[in-house]
């Protein structure tokens, strides 16, 4: 798992991150007025992706600990409570176990709301865990005590729309920490059948191409198509010593049982899945057609 505080700091001094901070690039000069030939598809693709929305820091939270972001399925209504999304492993009462899964449980978790340059505008307060664990993923959501049209009309920060498709290897993302106020660019590499971690097991995990070096206090973070603007995984681990499948060095497991290491790359979770599962009123349907995050089971249950 990245750490969310051990350690954290020394890695980020020593190592360093390839990262993109608050800020605007260089400035580019216009092109002289001319002739234009017709763009090709490749120079109308790179167009069509410059009008998307810029990734920055709004609608993600700091949590003490952890990175988390305000998001909203693409079913939610104005006036739904709204939630947060961060790691299963930044749970404030401790790390579910293997085959864990809490639902409904109370909370009253504070996160820093963040703007586009990265200042916080409020500070928000959950009313309960709607769901948790780490088991095939790594997450919590959390439910507020306010909606995501209050939060509009009080502070001016849309929520990130959770993007309801498997995202495709290649994309260009950005890994955006409101712990450290970073962010971090890549590509897609690939995904993984299983990634293991000590106890746990993750399905279908996404592998970041090397440039996404994140550190501890990046748990949580939404990975954003940095196309589209919206949410497509949630940063949660990464192999820091090259040792296999031992904590805080995850290994690649594939379909025929062949273990794979690789040291100082780093790993999230899709969240394309969440969105089958959340019903009207932004509530948790573990039973609706198509989902398949892991259900609760007898004493596995925690309230």
């Amino acid at each position: 798992m990245r750490r969310p505080l051990v350690g954290a700091l020394t890695t980020l001094l020593l190592t360093g991150a390839t990262v993109a901070g608050v800020g605007a690039g260089p400035a580019t000069a216009a092109p002289a007025d001319g002739p234009k030939a017709a763009p090709t598809a490749a120079q109308a693709k790179s167009k069509a992706q410059s009008k998307a929305k810029a990734v920055d820091f709004a609608g993600t939270v700091a949590l003490s600990n952890c990175s988390g972001s305000l998001i909203r399925m693409p079913n939610s209504a104005d006036n739904d409570p709204a939630l947060v999304m961060t790691n299963g492993h930044c749970l404030e009462t401790g790390m579910p176990g293997p085959g864990e899964v809490l639902v409904d449980q109370p909370s009253s978790r504070t996160f820093s709301l963040l703007n586009s340059t990265a200042g916080k505008v409020a500070t928000l307060r959950a009313t309960k865990v709607s769901y948790s664990t780490m088991t095939d993923t790594d997450v919590t959501l959390y439910e507020l005590n306010t909606t995501y049209a209050r939060i509009k009309q009080q502070y001016g920060i849309d929520a990130l729309a959770l993007s309801g498709d498997h995202p495709v290897a290649g994309t260009p993302i950005k890994v955006v920490s409101g712990y450290w106020k970073r962010i971090y660019s890549c590509n897609v590499d690939g995904f993984v059948h299983q990634l293991r971690e000590a106890d746990w097991t993750w399905k279908d995990s996404l592998r970041y191409t090397p440039s996404c070096n994140t550190i501890g206090g990046t748990s949580g973070s939404p990975v954003i198509d940095a196309n589209s603007g919206k949410v497509v995984a949630i940063n949660n681990t990464g192999n820091e010593s090259g040792e296999s499948c031992t904590m805080n060095n995850p290994c690649e497991v594939d379909e025929n049982g062949n273990v794979t290491v690789r040291r100082g790359i780093n790993y999230a979770e899709q969240t394309y899945g969440i969105t089958k599962c959340v019903g009207t009123g932004n509530k948790i349907d573990l039973d609706l057609p198509g989902c398949e995050l892991p259900k609760p089971a007898g004493e596995e249950i925690r309230r």
